[in-house]
């Protein structure tokens, strides 16, 4: 799934609908890969309720097994994290090896002596966790979420037809590019974070600008490449006009 789309002013233009309305501006923000550790915050307060609402249920009991499934999540979570999956083949291979190990896992707790080394391994790792853990972890990531949240709107970038402007600092400090033949690259470098939240890197370049504008993790990207696209395009069909007339 791993792919790179490079948008220009031409390109764009040929792709833009006659009689579309293109956006007057649009934001883009940049977000560090913490975000995509919201399942394990869902996780951690579904197990909380369950573990408020039912009590300690025990390491061999469903109590163990709740604990079980949490740190499933956390850790394909803190693998996202840590690990790129361009391709739909190697996700594949990843939700493989989960599934077997927990299958493992599983049948060594319920059946002991189906494979003694494994079942003996497993049989001694019984993670349990009441609910007020969950509830601080879970309180923990909401805090962070929340900071990652006002603070990434405090540094974003703002598209217009013919300029690009970078807002930053509590003060809103603002910085101008020129961009009338702005040029857009999108990539999509992990399977995971496409999945999660929709997202992908945009890389900027502003013609008169010798370095380039990468922006990581930024959500819902195909349509932010839609607006981009009916945004230059419009630029571009304008600036024929223009020179026709």
């Amino acid at each position: 799934m791993s792919r790179q789309e490079t948008i220009t002013p031409e390109s764009a233009a040929a792709k833009v609908p006659a009689g579309t309305k293109p956006p007057d501006r649009i934001y883009l923000i940049s977000y560090p890969k913490i975000v995509f550790m919201y399942p394990t915050l869902l996780a951690a307060l579904a197990a909380g309720i369950w573990s408020a609402i039912r009590g300690d249920a025990g390491e061999a009991g469903a109590g163990g097994i709740v604990s079980l499934v949490f740190l499933a999540i956390l850790g394909v979570n803190l693998v996202v994290l840590s690990f790129d999956f361009p391709r739909a083949t190697s996700l594949t291979l990843f939700f493989v090896l989960v599934a077997v190990f927990l299958g493992l896992w599983l049948l060594s707790m319920q059946n002991p002596n189906l494979l003694p080394a494994i079942g003996a391994f497993f049989g001694n790792l019984r993670p349990l966790a009441n609910a007020t853990f969950y509830f601080i972890l879970a309180g923990m990531l909401l805090v962070i979420f929340v900071v990652v949240y006002v603070t990434a709107h405090f540094d974003y970038w703002e598209v217009r037809p013919n300029e690009l402007l970078h807002h930053h600092g509590v003060l809103s400090d603002l910085e101008r590019f020129s961009a009338p033949n702005l040029r857009v690259d999108k990539e999509i470098n992990d399977v995971f974070e496409y999945l999660l939240l929709r997202a992908g890197r945009l890389i900027l370049h502003p013609s008169q600008e010798r370095r380039a504008i990468v922006l990581e993790n930024v959500f819902f990207i195909n349509s932010k490449e839609d607006q981009l696209t009916r945004m230059l395009g419009a630029v571009q069909v304008q600036v024929r006009e223009q020179g026709q007339a």
